[in-house]
């Protein structure tokens, strides 16, 4: 079965790709990845082809107002729009040119690759959408005209029906109890094997001592990369600036009685006064480290949300875009962590204490895990998609995994969860 794969963004695009390639080439599949000279390299060692052809991501428009909450939604509503138009038929001409005289038959996509969307019904061949906050958050409503639009330009037939977007649904790495989906769409969830990355853990984090809770803290890799990409590492108007935030987390772990692994994506903190505790790397595997970890400090990427509920470690989220309120309002909701929006250190500090004492999260998350460990493992994936590609008609919309009122909010009371 030939597969194509399209990726953009930050590094968390990649990691959630990574395992559907992996087992897809392992399995004998041919596999051709178009994607940015960003991610290209974290799949350079991997068994298929690479074309880092794929046009980066216009950055977020600009917005004065560095508010969250209803803001945000309102910041979602411009960047999808902002990548439904142009962005679109650009990545459409890319992959044209990179499929031309051997048509795929099946296509994963990037959430918000609507090129790919059109290419798929060009040819007449399946596509999902790997796991991402952008599905998440979506509604397939909202880019109805845009994808309308798209297909009439190339001659196909428009429909009416927003789940026109998802027609042989999407994929995840949560169970359908623990969906972060808005809009319910039929999933086919895997668990992931573990680790991704074959490299170990440095030797400086296991001599670290073990009779105090390990906290690890991130901001993701898209706020450092735009930072890197700045002028003079200015970012842009309404964007989070990811040296302020990292600060305050330094700041505000540094008044607990705790190990602090604080990644930094390649930012300067000079002058920042860490406690002896801290400890400040560029970067690290982040799923192995959760193995471990007593509580992470996240971004609310739902790449690290989904790798820390796979390994039980409660969540204090500090959001800044796109999906990422989204996703901080889900963990605290499900009763996994909480929600900061830019905390002062003394309230980020208070915050972490009060989750790493929280026994009813740690229930809540242990129940989680073993949700999630019940998934069937990645290496079922490749023949559920060729059975998906070999017989598309019987597999549109349908799902034996996924009950038919699988919805985006489990009403539970989270004791049940």
């Amino acid at each position: 079965m030939r597969v194509l794969c399209t990726a953009t963004g930050a590094a968390s695009h990649a990691r959630a790709l990574l395992p559907l390639t992996r087992a897809l080439a392992g399995a004998g599949h041919e596999v051709t990845l178009v994607t940015t000279d960003v991610i290209a390299p974290f799949f350079a060692a991997e068994k298929m082809v690479v074309h880092a052809s794929m046009p980066l991501l216009p950055p977020p428009p600009s917005v004065s107002d560095r508010t969250v909450g209803v803001d945000a939604e309102v910041r979602f509503r411009l960047r999808t729009a902002q990548l439904t138009g142009s962005y679109a038929y650009e990545t459409l001409r890319v992959l044209r040119a990179v499929t031309r005289g051997k048509d795929p038959e099946l296509i994963l996509r990037h959430g918000i690759d609507l090129g790919a969307c059109l290419l798929a019904e060009e040819l007449g061949v399946p596509h999902l959408p790997v796991p991402s906050g952008f599905v998440n958050m979506l509604d397939p409503a909202s880019v109805l005209t845009a994808l309308n639009d798209g297909r009439d330009r190339l001659g196909l037939p428009t429909q009416e029906d927003p789940a026109s977007l998802y027609p042989y649904g999407r994929l995840d790495y949560l169970p359908p109890s623990l969906s972060f989906a808005r809009t319910p769409v039929p999933v086919l969830a895997y668990r992931q094997s573990l680790p991704l990355d074959p490299a170990a853990l440095p030797a400086w984090v296991t001599r670290l001592p073990a009779d105090r809770p390990l906290v690890f803290a991130s901001v993701g890799m898209a706020l450092p990369l735009l930072h890197h990409r700045a002028p003079e590492g200015r970012m842009p108007p309404g964007v989070t600036d990811p040296t302020a935030q990292l600060r305050t987390v330094v700041a505000a772990l540094s008044l607990l009685d705790v190990n602090a692994i604080v990644v930094t994506g390649g930012i300067r903190l000079d002058g920042a006064e860490a406690g002896p505790g801290i400890h400040l790397t560029d970067r690290l595997p982040q799923p192995l480290l959760l193995e471990c970890a007593d509580l992470l400090v996240t971004h609310g990427g739902y790449k690290s949300v989904s790798e820390a509920i796979r390994t039980a470690t409660p969540m204090a989220v500090f959001p800044n875009f796109a999906d990422q309120p989204h996703n901080a309002e889900r963990v605290q909701e499900l009763g996994f962590g909480r929600r900061l929006d830019h905390p002062a250190p003394s309230t980020l500090a208070q915050t972490c204490q009060e989750i790493l004492e929280d026994r009813d999260a740690a229930v809540r998350l242990r129940a989680a895990r073993l949700a999630v460990l019940g998934l069937p493992d990645i290496s079922h994936a490749p023949s559920d998609l060729e059975d998906i590609a070999t017989n598309p008609h019987r597999r549109r919309l349908a799902d034996t995994r996924t009950p038919p009122d699988c919805g985006y909010l489990d009403r539970r009371p989270k004791a049940e969860l």
